[in-house]
């Protein structure tokens, strides 16, 4: 097996994790406070980052801190409303709701720095919103539920994460910076799980989604996601990573957390399907941006 196949299989696994962190998370968040759930994912992530490379890790320059730290901030709040969005609707809606970041990214560019939008770009957003409504029952329901509104906001933070990594994160050890945005996020969370007092995980299943989403989810998935980037353009990355939306509905529906409905299988493949004619290779040389660093 070659080196590339096996970057492959292993952003394949990386949307895997993710999908099945949605599915943990959302039995473990009705166990212990969302805020303090997190707090204590980013905390064994950041420490256990520092661990394993203390001398990348802890070898900070000038700027990291500050810029890491501005990202760190924006990735918080991704999660924060990301873990707000699956208290309040099922894993699979949070799953493809929180996808719709690979549609706002280039949408956001545009809006922001004029970067130019293609045709592909427009009939993907086109393709992803009437899939978004079929999926979220918006066909017969004009008002979006709460829980939508919290999950489409985190997608606009994660496009605007992707953004402010790719114009600061140039020129950095990836490694390092990745560290200093788990470890502001941990910071922040922090913040709002003392406002109410800190309730540490009730029972050994809350701690097994903690290690799986600090562990698999954030250190080693992004460790993979970073090391593949070597082997595999970036465009190709950026889709097989979205491989996670059709994970957290198949482990959703196998797990028994939710039944497998036509409006999933038409909505969810009509958003899949928005996301692959948006990251589909172009024939023409182009600079995609940085995945992101997120489940």
């Amino acid at each position: 097996m070659t080196k590339t196949r096996l970057a492959v299989l292993a952003l394949l696994g990386v949307g895997f994790t993710w999908g099945a962190a949605f599915v943990l998370m959302k039995d473990a968040i009705e166990q212990q406070p969302y805020m303090d759930f997190l707090a204590t994912r980013f905390t064994i992530a950041a420490i256990a980052m520092v661990l394993l490379r203390p001398r990348v890790a802890l070898a900070f320059k000038s700027g990291d801190i500050k810029f890491g730290g501005l990202i760190g901030v924006v990735l918080a709040f991704g999660y924060i409303t990301q873990t707000i969005g699956l208290e309040l609707t099922t894993a699979a809606t949070s799953g493809f709701l929180t996808g719709l970041y690979v549609i706002l990214t280039p949408l956001i560019a545009w809006l922001f720095v004029r970067q130019k939008v293609s045709k592909r770009v427009v009939i993907g957003l086109t393709m992803a919103m009437l899939g978004l409504g079929i999926f979220s029952g918006a066909a017969t329901n004009i008002e979006f539920q709460v829980g939508q509104i919290w999950l489409v906001v985190c997608a606009v933070l994660y496009a605007v994460h992707i953004l402010l990594l790719g114009h600061y994160g140039k020129g950095r050890s990836s490694y390092r910076f990745a560290m200093l945005q788990i470890a502001f996020a941990a910071i922040v969370t922090w913040g709002f799980a003392l406002l109410d007092g800190y309730q540490p995980p009730p029972n050994a299943e809350v701690w097994f989604a903690i290690l799986f989403t600090a562990l698999l989810s954030t250190v080693l998935a992004f460790w993979v996601q970073t090391w593949a980037q070597t082997l595999i353009e970036p465009s190709r990355v950026a889709l097989l990573i979205t491989s996670e939306v059709i994970f957290t509905a198949i482990i959703a529906v196998f797990v028994g957390q939710e039944p497998l409905t036509l409006a999933i299988i038409f909505g969810g493949g009509l958003l899949f399907s928005a996301m692959l004619v948006v990251e589909w290779p172009s024939k023409r040389p182009e600079t995609p941006l940085e995945p992101q660093l997120h489940e």
